[in-house]
């Protein structure tokens, strides 16, 4: 199975300090949603990873939370993509769940729902703890430069097989051109 782990904000739409609190703060990044049917149409099946302390924080609901996905979810299929799954931690800081990224207990919960390996699976992420959480299970870890990319491509706790590109679509470019 060919399979392909995504995180959310920053990635696939643009990110916020004050988190995406609504669905209609939830706005797509050029290319992102066009990359994800080509990851489709190359046979990958697409997964999100996404923290969302929000819920934890008390910053919306989980009624909020999915209606943020269900948006998400249609606009990808509006181009000829799909989300095969969404995979989010609700907990914040405090809570020390494993679940959590940079923690691994989101992505081997994929791993185990899907009975694969995560090894060499690209794992795009714009923030340290997604490629940190990546590479722990074996993913390949891929930085993007939108979001907190810019910032997190000079932190120098990043694992040290970081592939970098400045958005998902190249970032897809390079999974599918392989």
């Amino acid at each position: 199975m060919k399979l392909v782990i995504l995180d959310r904000d920053g990635v696939i739409n643009h990110d916020s300090d004050q988190f995406i609190k609504s669905p209609e703060e939830w706005r797509p990044i050029a290319g992102s949603l066009a990359a994800i049917a080509r990851l489709n149409q190359w046979g990958y099946r697409v997964v999100v990873a996404t923290n969302q302390s929000g819920v934890g924080r008390g910053l919306f609901e989980m009624d909020t939370l999915n209606a943020i996905h269900e948006k998400m979810v249609r606009a990808v299929a509006q181009v000829g993509g799909r989300i095969d799954a969404i995979f989010f931690c609700p907990h914040t800081n405090v809570d020390q769940c494993a679940c959590r990224k940079p923690k691994p207990g989101m992505l081997e919960e994929i791993a185990t729902r899907y009975s694969t390996d995560l090894t060499g699976v690209p794992a795009i992420g714009d923030s340290l703890r997604d490629l940190q959480a990546a590479a722990s299970v074996g993913a390949q870890p891929m930085l993007v430069l939108t979001g907190k990319g810019q910032k997190t491509r000079l932190d120098p706790a990043l694992p040290p097989d970081t592939l970098v590109f400045p958005d998902l679509a190249a970032a897809v470019a390079h999974i599918t051109a392989a």
